[in-house]
């Protein structure tokens, strides 16, 4: 098949050029290296092409919780967010802790993925913090090593863990959290809780768990990266890790930088762990991804049942989804107010990740296989859940006007989405 992609401002090698795009048989060629006669021709002025966005930290549910989100339903809804690659959290039945398990994961991505995915392994067996998964065996498979949604709370196991990863060139995705900490709370402890009555989990739980991390990833030397930082303290003690040299990275999402515990409402779709913290803490976030304390935007994109999401803030289910809404509310909120640049976002959302967790260069170049999405940044739209592509429905910016379209998607050189 051919494309003749025309009129669209290219993000390319060289900056962003005005240029049209042609593609044959997946393949991103020169203008006047073949008959485009009966190419199927998308005329695309006023939009820009972007390399795909990566995605570190996402929830596509299978195997094992399918009537949440499926491979197939989930990577679509990517590609609907101009996603081409992300990385899929372990919690999954069965938990890929050993070979056999993940190829469970990677045979439904081979025949349902529309996008590159890449799974992590877990980092104990059943993600319980009690026994090393068959790292040696996974670190070949896997993209990386996380249990995502419990914190390692054994020092000695994480050292051990860390040494492990280490010895196999591999990293660490880390949620922090320390259990004892928690309280039986669900969202954080500030003004709201104490207001509505509601069990709040206090700041302490995550950065005392970064804090511990961090100093034994300088002892080991392990690659070591954070999942969605919500705090000021977290913040400060990456700098701080940053300043040392050591070998640590991190991302937060959307909702951390946009929403603090002043906008909740009594609703699931206000609920995600971490929670939604105070204003020092969001002003601290956006301050570290403008200055590359943060490197990227990930979207920790949790889809649930309504039913799930449905009993408010106590007793829902954590978790919202973002991967169809993320850019256009960084885009909107950031690069449309003069905060950041638009090429400071896409290295937030493209180039950082790619290179942090080795998913592919994300060039637009002649030779290479067509991967790119396509956005109408002046193209205004509310969020409606009710016409995500992805089964989870959650979200906090229901409702919320936004710019930022996209338009079309081509992933490994695949048309995998147009609107």
């Amino acid at each position: 098949m051919q494309y003749a992609i025309k009129n669209a401002t290219v993000l390319t090698e060289n900056g962003f050029q005005k240029t049209d795009l042609y593609i044959d048989n997946g393949i991103v060629v020169s203008a006047g290296s073949g008959d485009f006669v009966t190419a199927e021709v998308f005329d695309f002025n006023n939009c820009y092409i972007f390399p795909g966005f990566a995605d570190v930290h996402v929830h596509l549910r299978e195997p094992g919780f399918s009537y949440k989100e499926t491979i197939k339903s989930g990577t679509l809804a990517c590609a609907h967010g101009g996603f081409t690659d992300v990385c899929t959290m372990p919690n999954l039945n069965p938990v890929p802790d050993c070979v056999e398990n993940i190829k469970a994961q990677l045979d439904i991505i081979e025949r349902d993925a529309l996008i590159g995915v890449h799974p992590f392994g877990a980092l104990t067996v059943g993600e319980n913090g009690e026994v090393l998964s068959d790292i040696a065996a996974l670190s070949p498979i896997a993209v990386g090593f996380s249990d995502d949604g419990h914190g390692v709370q054994s020092d000695a196991m994480i050292e051990e863990a860390m040494n492990l990863v280490k010895k196999y060139g591999q990293i660490i995705s880390a949620h922090c959290e320390v259990n004892e900490l928690l309280n039986s709370g669900y969202i954080r402890e500030g003004e709201y809780s104490r207001a509505h009555g509601h069990r709040g989990i206090v700041p302490e739980s995550e950065w005392k768990m970064v804090e511990r991390d961090i100093k034994l990833a300088e002892k080991t030397g392990c690659k070591y990266h954070i999942c969605h930082v919500s705090t000021k303290e977290s913040v400060n003690l990456i700098r701080e890790a940053k300043s040392r040299g050591v070998d640590v990275t991190a991302e937060t999402a959307p909702h951390y930088l946009i929403f603090t515990e002043n906008d909740l409402q009594e609703d699931g779709r206000f609920k995600m762990n971490p929670p939604l913290g105070s204003i020092e803490d969001r002003e601290a976030l956006i301050k570290a991804v403008l200055d590359g304390t943060i490197e990227m935007i990930a979207t920790d994109h949790a889809p649930h049942s309504a039913e799930e999401k449905g009993k408010g803030l106590e007793k829902s289910m954590m978790g919202v989804v973002g991967i169809e809404t993320a850019f256009s509310l960084m885009y909107t909120h950031f690069v449309k107010t003069g905060k950041m640049t638009l090429m400071h976002l896409i290295n937030l959302m493209s180039k950082n990740p790619r290179n942090r967790f080795a998913l592919g260069k994300g060039e637009i170049k002649v030779g290479e296989k067509a991967d790119f999405t396509v956005f109408n940044l002046d193209e205004e739209y509310k969020i409606n859940p009710d016409e995500f592509l992805s089964m989870g429905r959650s979200t906090p910016f229901k409702g919320e006007k936004v710019f930022a379209k996209c338009k079309m998607t081509f992933a490994n050189g695949n048309l995998v989405w147009k609107e």
